[in-house]
């Protein structure tokens, strides 16, 4: 069985991924060539993604370490 993560560590890991988006559309911004934008979109979506599903899963941890109805 695995240890519940803290909030900490999901805010320390969603802001490891805003940065790594935020680099990514500096780098789109400064790139050229249809191939490049075109991994780059897909990385960013990969970001977007994983960014989306850990807010989710912190939600969830959220809301199972309240005991509540899942209102803050």
């Amino acid at each position: 069985m695995s240890t519940p993560r803290t909030t900490q560590s999901y805010d320390a890991e969603i802001a490891i991924i805003r940065e790594n988006i935020r680099q990514l559309m500096e780098q789109a911004a400064a790139s050229s060539g249809a191939a490049n934008e075109d991994l780059l979109a897909d990385r960013i979506a990969a970001q977007e993604a994983r960014l989306a599903a850990l807010q989710q899963q912190m939600d969830g941890a959220r809301g199972a370490g309240e005991g509540s109805s899942g209102q803050a």
